[in-house]
């Protein structure tokens, strides 16, 4: 990537901002907190507005990765400290969108533009990974088959989970399992510190179902180790966000997250069975063990 990475972007952002900040920005027309500024507040409206203009800068770069992320009229907010009130300010940092570019509206509900933001967050860090871990042959795989797909769906939302599905397919396809770790491990860097969880599985479960990329999840009795222990854990899952590809089912946002939360006991591999209203998954951590799975994960078996 040519010029400040997502991270140099969102590292700035962190610098500018303050706990006690009376400003900060959000979309004028959806009243979102997009990423990197998201929970973010600033001392001033000249702060904030230079935060405002690093926030389109990070957005414009991640969609040299994913073309669909969405646009947002960018503005400054002041929250008034004896009400609440947010006010928008004059002279506001904004991008008009362009035409056929995908847009988050007011239709859009909160959930789903939660999970096309998560989505989107996920195919910037990996893509950004790739090129940095050597596999710039990959990324561009996963490109060609990605403006495929924008031929064929019309659906934007649609498009952006076909996308992590495209993803997680030539990532396995082309990568050993151990160069996927890699790769991983790198863009879990690359995200935003975790502040929402604590670490463990059941949290980023939780995250990932607060981010609508699950519905339910259940860990059953007596079905391997607990947090805080090394070996296989058992987990089902519903609502899944992504499809089965090719008796394979795509676990990349899993494993990432886990990668990002868990660093220090990463998943290992990932093993995938059909059961009623889900799937059922074997998540295997730890310092040793072969890697398998990691971003598509074999379903009863098939290998």
């Amino acid at each position: 990537m040519v010029g400040p990475t997502l991270v140099d972007i969102r590292e700035h952002i962190e610098t500018l901002a303050t706990s006690d900040g009376r400003y900060y920005v959000a979309c004028g027309r959806t009243g979102d907190r997009p990423v990197p500024a998201t929970g973010s507040r600033f001392p001033d409206r000249a702060t904030a507005r230079a935060a405002a203009r690093a926030t389109e800068q990070y957005r414009s770069a991640l969609r040299r990765y994913d073309p669909q992320v969405p646009f947002y009229d960018l503005i400054v907010c002041e929250e008034s400290p004896r009400d609440g009130v947010l006010t928008p300010g004059r002279n506001s940092e904004s991008e008009t969108p362009q035409r056929h570019q995908s847009v988050c509206t007011e239709n859009t509900t909160p959930e789903r533009r939660e999970l096309v933001e998560f989505c989107h967050r996920v195919a910037g860090a990996v893509f950004e990974s790739l090129p940095e871990t050597g596999y710039d042959s990959v990324e561009r795989a996963v490109m060609d088959t990605y403006f495929e797909l924008a031929e064929r769906v019309g659906d934007l939302d649609e498009l952006c989970l076909c996308l992590l599905e495209s993803l997680a397919g030539e990532l396995d396809e082309r990568l050993s399992p151990v160069d996927q770790a890699e790769v991983l491990a790198d863009a879990a860097v690359r995200l935003e510190t975790q502040t929402d969880g604590d670490g463990s599985l059941d949290g980023t479960l939780e995250a990932l179902k607060r981010h609508g990329f699950l519905e339910s999840y259940t860990r059953p009795p007596h079905a391997g180790e607990r947090d805080g222990e090394t070996g296989p854990v058992v987990v089902q899952v519903s609502g899944y966000a992504l499809s089965a590809q090719n008796d394979r089912l795509p676990v990349l946002p899993l494993t990432l997250e886990l990668y990002r939360n868990q660093a220090k006991r990463p998943p290992r591999s990932v093993a995938v069975r059909t059961v009623d209203e889900g799937w059922q998954l074997t998540v295997v951590r730890g310092d040793t063990g072969a890697h398998g799975g990691l971003v598509s994960a074999p379903i009863d078996g098939v290998a």
